[in-house]
This record gives structure tokens, sequence and C-alpha cells, in this order.
């Protein structure tokens, strides 16, 4: 099976767990890996919801050497994403080369944030990354976090363009710009929810799967969910999507990953140590969260 062919399903965009001084968990974070493997799910690590830009890139190539490790243990042959974007063209190529040198399977490369640059610059910067490496792309569009939208022109410039851009997360959360992403862009194209509410509908139009924040405390579930789309048992998945929606919902309640980590806490996986600027929940959202689990049977 190619890479390209494995990347279906769930890939758990993977928190990070912190010791006391903050520094990464590197026991804990093995044990995650691990548990997330065993469910059936493949994963992204140094995503956003790994606090990825809370840490250095010494700490990146900490994360990344892990996740590979512990993925080369296994027997179910996950696929190892890895976050590789940033708003610096030469910092994402030394990421992703990284990660290529360590051994992942692919990196994902979210939009450029802060520095806004328009379409056009959006082609030259994640082709210069493309031509960097060998390994495959999946491009991150989450407007809400980088200021830009990646227009779905440019998406399928990029897919026709380098033959290692192989897909797209996509989080606008514009159900007609996705479309418009599938329609456009090759036949083997490979587009992702990057919003667990979504992943229904993004799947129902020729999407493969979900980058999943709710895998992390409930991987199997995620694995059910999108298994029964992938063999268009439509009717469970959309008694799922109502059964999970809650969770999916109140997992964005604040700032993620500070949701699920506090559910993950919870659930007693991981502490739910963050690092500055971000902060677990609001108590009154910690009550919402735990009510949720509670209802759900996972405390």
């Amino acid at each position: 099976m190619s890479k390209r062919d494995k990347i279906n399903n769930v890939i758990t965009a993977m928190i990070t767990p912190f010791n006391e001084d903050f520094t990464i968990d590197e026991e804990k974070y093995r044990e995650f890996i691990r548990f997330q493997i065993e469910n059936g799910c493949h994963i992204l690590t140094m995503g956003t919801t790994g606090e990825s830009a809370t840490l250095s890139h010494e700490e990146h190539h900490q994360a990344m050497d892990i996740a590979v490790d512990e993925a080369k243990k296994s027997n179910k042959d996950p696929f190892v994403l890895a976050g590789a974007g940033s708003n610096s063209t030469r910092e994402a190529i030394s990421l992703a080369q990284y990660a290529e040198k360590t051994g992942a399977d692919g990196v994902l490369l979210v939009v450029p944030y802060y520095n806004k640059p328009v379409q056009h610059s959006l082609i030259d910067h994640f082709s210069a990354i493309a031509d960097s490496i060998s390994l495959p792309i999946i491009l991150y569009n989450v407007p809400s976090r980088t200021g830009r939208n990646l227009e779905p022109e440019t998406v399928s410039k990029l897919a026709y363009a380098k033959d290692n851009i192989i897909g797209i997360k996509c989080a606008s959360g514009n159900i007609d710009q996705i479309t418009k992403i599938i329609k456009t862009t090759p036949e083997d194209f490979i587009v992702l929810s990057g919003d667990d509410s979504m992943t229904y509908h993004i799947m129902a139009l020729g999407g493969k799967g979900v980058v999943s924040v709710a895998s992390n405390i409930i991987p199997s579930k995620l694995v059910e969910f999108t298994r029964s789309m992938l063999n268009d048992e439509w009717e469970k998945a959309r008694e799922m999507q109502l059964e999970l929606y809650d969770l999916f919902k109140v997992l964005f309640i604040e700032t993620n990953p500070g949701p699920v980590k506090y559910a993950a806490d919870e659930m007693g996986l991981m502490l739910k140590r963050m690092r500055l600027p971000l902060t677990p929940p609001l108590k009154e959202n910690q009550k919402k969260i735990r009510n949720v689990l509670k209802n759900m049977d996972l405390v």
C-alpha cells in the first residue's frame, strides 16, 4: 500500500503532555501515541492541537522523533503526519526536511499565519516547500487562525502543479468552498475534514476522513464513525453524527486544545497543563465539558 492510500479514516491531531517544568513528557507522549495507534488511528504530531506554536524547533524535532519511533514499533502500520508549517518559508522547509529525515510519512503545512500573503504568494510558498522534499504534503487551511483563506483555485493549481501536494485539511467551515475544492482538484486528491462536526458533511461529498481533535479522547469511536462512511453505511454514520455532536462542539467551547486537554485530564489520559498564552478552560466551561463527558459515560 502506498503512503497516499493510507491517508484516510482518522488522523489524530495529538495533544502534547508536559512535565511540571513544561518540557515534553516523553514517557507520557509515547504512551499516548501507542493508545492512538492501538485504537486504529493514524497520528499527527506537532499540529495546532499539539501546541506547536509554543514549542521550539528542537522540541518539534523531539516530538517527530518520538512519533516515528513509536509508529515503527507498531504492527498496525500507522501513517505519521508531521506538522511542519510556519509563517517563514525557510523555517517550514527546515521542519519539512527534518520530518523527511526522521522518517515521517508526510507533512502538514498550514497557511502562513500573520503575514497574510496573497494567493500567488501562497503558491510560491507551498511550491518552494514541495520542491525541497519528496514527502507527501497535506495543505492545511484554517483562516480563523491564519488570517488568510486558501482559495479553491489556489488549491487546484497547487494540486496539478506539484505531484507531492496530495491533499488538504479543510477547516474553513465553508462547505461551498470545500465542495469546490473537491470538484476542481484531481480525482485522487485527498480532502480531509479539519473540524470533527463537519466530517459527516465533507465525507458525504467525497472526503476521505478527518484530522480529529475528538479522537484524542475517543479514538476507536471516531474510527468507527469514519469507517462507516467509507463503507457507505450512511444511516449508521448519521446516527453517530448526532450522538457525537455535543462532544464535537464542546471541545471548541474555548480555544483548542484547552477543552480537549481538560477532557483528557478528566479521563486520566494526561494532565491538562498548557503553555502560555494558552490556559485550561474557565471553571464554568469545565463544568460544561464534564457534563458532556458524563452524558457519554466517559467519566
